[in-house]
């Protein structure tokens, strides 16, 4: 059921309607207040009014339907690789990636008392991330849609030996004891985000390097990946991820989505670009945007 836990109901309301008094400020996530896309929202566009969403989908929709100017989403985890779902979401979305954010995770374990747990709820994102801490303690992970909706979700059932893993901000709006500070497995935890909305940005108009990502499915013929991919060596592009996925049920077609650096338009792009349409499918550029953080 599409519903947020009734501790966040209110502030999910207050926050839609100052949203919907100015659409284009609006800045869609997932999940409830608190969330860790609540954060990567305020961080990436500080004059912007971030949008809850129950999911993924309501957040893309919420920026085609001109409820909000742009969402932002969760793409891929450094500790515990990309969200599940996105790659097919975002080239189904029709949007346009228009920008980027990294931003540190630090999840928490809270909850109405001091413990012993017997159970986390928590986005499988932020479970995944913190696997051992969990393991360890004998805490049993129990997923939720997201991070911040646990953390009501937990104040809303009132038991005091069932904990949420949340960013510390959820703790303060929903009236949880945090217990411990980053449980996460891994220091370096990162996520990347993205940035969406219905208008692509003109590669010309990009100051500073930028980043292009597209999807592709190659020919079934010999070595075609291997050919698809020898554009951008030769051409000195650097693509900075390739990931395979299957579309449908048959498995008989593998598609890729990529990342390079550079834009439409640099001469060496568009050789490699040309060249990978030679060998490919389906090619679909999903955006050209600023590079936020220099890879490699």
């Amino acid at each position: 059921m599409q519903s947020y836990p009734a501790p966040a109901l209110a502030l999910v309301e207050s926050m839609r309607l100052a949203a919907a008094a100015e659409p284009a400020r609006a800045v869609a996530f997932q999940g409830a207040p608190g969330a860790n896309s609540h954060k990567a929202a305020l961080e990436a566009v500080p004059d912007g009014l971030p949008l809850p969403c129950f999911s993924f989908e309501d957040a893309l929709d919420a920026v085609k339907e001109g409820r909000a100017g742009q969402a932002i989403i969760p793409i891929e985890n450094s500790q515990h690789g990309r969200v599940a779902d996105i790659h097919f979401l975002l080239p189904e979305s029709g949007l346009s990636i228009v920008g980027e954010h990294f931003m540190e995770i630090h999840a928490c374990l809270m909850g109405l008392g001091e413990g012993p747990f017997t159970a986390a709820y928590s986005h499988p994102q932020a479970l995944g991330q913190s696997r051992f801490y969990l393991r360890t303690r004998g805490i049993v992970p129990m997923s939720y849609a997201d991070t911040a909706g646990a953390a009501a979700y937990v104040a809303e059932l009132g038991e005091a030996g069932i904990a949420a893993l949340a960013p510390k901000i959820a703790a303060e709006l929903y009236g949880l004891r945090v217990v411990a500070e980053n449980v996460e497995d891994a220091h370096d935890n990162m996520t990347r985000f993205v940035l969406l909305a219905k208008q692509p940005l003109d590669p010309v108009a990009i100051v500073g390097e930028a980043i292009t990502t597209f999807v592709f499915e190659v020919r079934n013929i010999p070595a075609a990946l291997y050919k698809a991919m020898g554009g951008f060596a030769t051409n000195g592009v650097n693509m900075t991820k390739l990931e395979s996925y299957q579309r449908g049920a048959s498995f008989a077609a593998t598609a890729f989505y990529a990342d390079i650096v550079g834009a439409p338009g640099d001469p060496a792009v568009d050789r490699a670009l040309e060249e990978l349409a030679f060998f490919a499918k389906d090619l679909r550029i999903l955006g050209t945007y600023p590079l936020e953080r220099p890879r490699g």
